[in-house]
C-alpha cells in the first residue's frame, strides 16, 4: 500500500479547563497569606477592585444595622441642638465669669519650646508634623550579623594585624551553629602562616561571646562553656569525653568513669542541660509565627457546635460598580470599553470564587466537626478514625476537593488550634470487634501510660500492647515501637535507669 499525504477534517468534543477554573481550584488550596497575596495582585491590576479593611467592614455593617437618627424619625434637629448648646454655654459662662473662647488657646499659636534644639531636630525630620513620609522602620534597632558581632571583639583580644587576618578568616568559616569545621593546617598554608599561630588565635577566639563559639566538636563546645562557668573539674571532663554513654543513658558506666556517686552524677547532668549545644543560633532572629485560624468552632446554646468562618482570614473584596459606570460614560474608544468589561468580568469572577471558597470551607469543616464531636467534647482520647472519602461522600464532593480545602487550613476550637488534616487519622482495629480507634488517640494513650509509669514498674512494648488490648485496642508490638520512637520516647531500659536515678535523687 503506497503512503501519501492528505488533509482531513475531524470534529471531536473534549473537556478543557479554563484559566479561571484553574485559579478557582487553586484558591481552595491557598492559605491565609497566599490568598492575601493573590488578592493584592488582583487589586493592583484591576481598577474596579478594592479591599475593605476589617474596621471599614465593621463600620459599614453597623451603619446598615443602625439607621441614622434623622431617617428613623428622631425628634432632634440640627438647628435645635446648636441653639440649645449655645444657650447652655452662655448661661454657664455667666455663672463662672469665664469665656469658653479663651479657655483653650489657639492650636496655631506659637508655643515656647523647653529644648529648642530638640524641637528643631524633630521638625527637620521628614514628615514631622504632617504625618507624611514617616517610616517607622527608621526607629527599629539594627540587628548585627554574626560576623559583625565577632569582629567587634577582635580589637580587644588581638593586637597584631596578622592575628586579626587569621581571626577574620576563621570567622568566615563558622557554620550556622557556631562550629568551626576546617583543617587548621590547610588554613595556615592558605594564609602563609604557621599552624601554631592559627591554633593560638583559635584559642583566643574560643573565649569570645557567646561561650562555646569556635568549637570543633560538641565535647569541645561543652568544655568551653564549663570553663567559662568554672565547672570543668576532672569529673566533668570525664563526663564530657564520654557523651556517647550519656546518649545511651548508661549511668552505671558514667559513675565508674567519673568516679562519682548517683547524686553527684545527677548534679553534673543538670549542669550539662543548662549548656547550649549550638551557640551560633543566638545570632538568629527568633520570630513567633502567629497562626490565623480559617474557621472558628464554638459551643452552641442548643448543645451542638457552631461553625463560622473567621472574618480576619478572608479579605473583603468589593467591586466598584459606580466607578465602572462613570468610566463607561467617558470611554470613547472600543479598546477602552473592552478593557473595562474584562476588568468587570474578572472582578465578578473573583468575588464569586471567594464566596464559593467560603461555602466549601464551611461545608467541609462542618462535616469534620460532626464526625469528631466526641473529640471536641472529651479530648484526644475520643478522636475517631476519619478519611477523605468519608467526608467527601457525606457532602457530595470529590476527595480531591476535600483534600484541597483541608490543606494549610486551621480550625480554632475550645481545645486549641488544629490543622484540618489533624482530624484525618488512620484506623486501628478493635480487639473486641467494636468500633475502630484513631491512630492519634492510640498514640495519646501510649504517651499517657509512659508518663504515669513508676521507676519500679516501667512498661515494655509488650506490656503496653497487653494494656491496650484490655482497653479494646488491637495493635502489634512493632506499631507501638514505631509510635514511641516517633514521639522521641526511649525504650524501657533507658527509661528505667533514668527514673530510678531521679527517684534516688529525690529520696524516694
Amino acid at each position: 500500500m503506497a503512503s501519501s499525504l492528505s488533509l482531513l477534517l475531524k470534529q471531536s468534543q473534549s473537556l478543557t479547563m479554563s484559566r479561571q477554573l484553574i485559579q478557582s481550584i487553586e484558591l481552595l488550596q491557598m492559605n491565609h497569606l497566599e490568598l492575601s497575596h493573590f488578592i493584592a495582585q488582583e487589586v493592583e491590576g484591576n481598577p474596579l477592585l478594592e479591599v475593605q479593611s476589617a474596621d471599614e467592614a465593621a463600620a459599614a455593617d453597623h451603619e446598615e444595622a443602625s439607621p441614622h437618627p434623622a431617617e428613623a424619625g428622631s425628634e432632634f434637629d440640627d438647628g435645635l441642638v446648636d441653639s440649645a448648646l449655645l444657650r447652655d454655654g452662655e448661661r454657664l459662662s455667666d455663672g463662672l465669669d469665664a469665656d469658653f473662647a479663651n479657655v483653650f488657646p489657639d492650636d496655631t499659636a506659637p508655643q515656647r519650646a523647653d529644648a529648642p534644639e530638640l524641637l528643631g531636630q524633630w521638625k527637620s525630620m521628614p514628615g514631622a508634623g504632617n504625618g507624611e513620609d514617616y517610616n517607622l522602620e527608621d526607629f527599629v534597632a539594627y540587628r548585627k550579623t554574626p560576623r559583625e558581632t565577632l569582629s567587634e571583639q577582635l580589637p580587644f583580644a588581638l593586637g597584631a594585624a596578622s592575628d586579626r587576618l587569621i581571626a577574620q578568616d576563621l570567622i568566615d568559616q563558622l557554620d550556622d551553629a557556631g562550629y568551626l569545621h576546617t583543617d587548621l593546617a590547610e588554613t595556615a598554608a592558605r594564609l602563609g602562616v604557621a599552624v601554631e599561630d592559627v591554633e593560638r588565635v583559635l584559642h583566643v577566639l574560643q573565649q569570645f561571646d557567646p561561650p562555646g563559639i569556635f568549637a570543633r566538636t560538641l565535647s569541645e563546645c561543652l568544655a568551653i562553656q564549663l570553663r567559662a562557668r568554672n565547672r570543668f573539674d576532672p569529673a566533668m571532663e570525664a563526663l564530657v569525653a564520654n557523651l556517647d554513654l550519656l546518649g545511651r543513658r548508661d549511668f552505671a558506666s558514667l559513675k565508674k568513669i567519673c568516679g562519682v556517686d548517683e547524686e553527684d552524677l545527677i548534679d553534673m547532668l543538670a549542669e550539662i542541660r543548662k549548656l547550649d549545644p549550638k551557640p551560633g543560633t543566638c545570632f538568629e532572629p527568633r520570630f513567633s509565627e502567629t497562626i490565623t485560624p480559617d474557621v472558628v468552632v464554638r459551643a452552641a446554646p442548643d448543645g451542638d457546635w457552631s461553625v463560622e468562618l473567621n472574618s480576619d482570614a478572608l479579605p473583603r473584596v468589593l467591586v466598584k460598580r459606580d466607578y465602572f459606570a462613570e468610566l463607561s460614560r467617558s470611554c470613547g474608544k472600543n479598546s477602552e470599553r473592552t478593557f473595562l468589561n474584562e476588568c468587570l468580568q474578572s472582578a465578578d469572577w473573583l468575588t464569586d470564587s471567594l464566596k464559593e471558597r467560603t461555602k466549601t470551607i464551611v461545608k467541609v469543616t462542618a462535616e469534620i466537626v460532626r464526625q469528631q464531636d466526641a473529640f471536641l467534647a472529651h479530648g484526644v482520647g475520643h478522636l475517631r478514625p476519619l478519611n477523605l472519602k468519608t467526608v467527601a461522600d457525606k457532602i457530595n464532593m470529590h476527595e480531591s476537593t476535600v483534600s484541597r480545602v483541608t490543606s494549610n487550613k486551621y480550625m480554632l476550637t475550645p481545645r486549641g488550634v488544629f490543622g484540618l488534616k489533624y482530624f484525618f487519622t488512620a484506623s486501628i482495629g478493635s480487639a473486641d470487634d467494636g468500633d475502630a480507634h484513631s491512630a492519634e488517640s492510640v498514640r495519646h494513650r501510649i504517651r499517657m501510660m509512659i508518663d504515669q509509669e513508676s521507676a519500679e514498674a516501667v512498661l515494655s512494648d509488650d506490656a503496653i500492647v497487653d494494656r491496650l488490648k484490655k482497653e479494646g485496642v488491637k495493635i502489634a508490638r512493632r506499631t507501638v515501637a514505631k509510635y514511641r520512637e516517633a514521639m522521641n520516647i526511649p525504650s524501657s531500659v533507658p527509661r528505667r535507669r533514668e527514673k530510678r536515678a531521679l527517684a534516688k535523687a529525690k529520696g524516694l
